[in-house]
């Protein structure tokens, strides 16, 4: 059993920055980022992993977010620099004991954290 829970949220202005943490309280291989805005279908942002602290990151925020993780801490964070509108939505973190990609479901979830982002 994983729990995990979220922090960092927020309401910023286009083109300014956030940063969301996410605790966890036991191992987990692969510790992710997902958002859901109001409406739409629930996307993959980004996953870190343990072992080597590889990354994958979506397309629609390569270049703006970054995760990282911080094992002394058990903390996942994501860094979002450069916000759009499009980023406005309720951000998750998720972790898996297995090898899990953005495009995966993930086994535990968190609370879940708003940001957002205003013209």
């Amino acid at each position: 059993q994983v729990q995990l829970v979220e922090s960092g949220g927020g309401s910023v202005q286009a083109g300014g920055s956030l940063r969301l943490s996410c605790v966890a309280s036991g191992y987990a291989f692969s510790v992710g980022w997902f958002r859901q805005a109001p409406g739409k279908a629930r996307e993959g942002v980004a996953v870190v992993y343990s072992v080597d602290g590889g990354t994958n990151v979506a397309d629609s925020v390569k270049g703006r977010f970054t995760i990282s993780r911080d094992n002394a801490k058990n903390t996942v964070y994501l860094q979002m620099d450069s916000l759009k509108t499009d980023d406005t939505g309720t951000y998750y973190c998720a972790a898996d004991p297995k090898i899990r990609g953005i495009f995966d479901d993930f086994r535990y979830w968190g609370q879940g954290t708003q940001v957002t982002v205003s013209s």
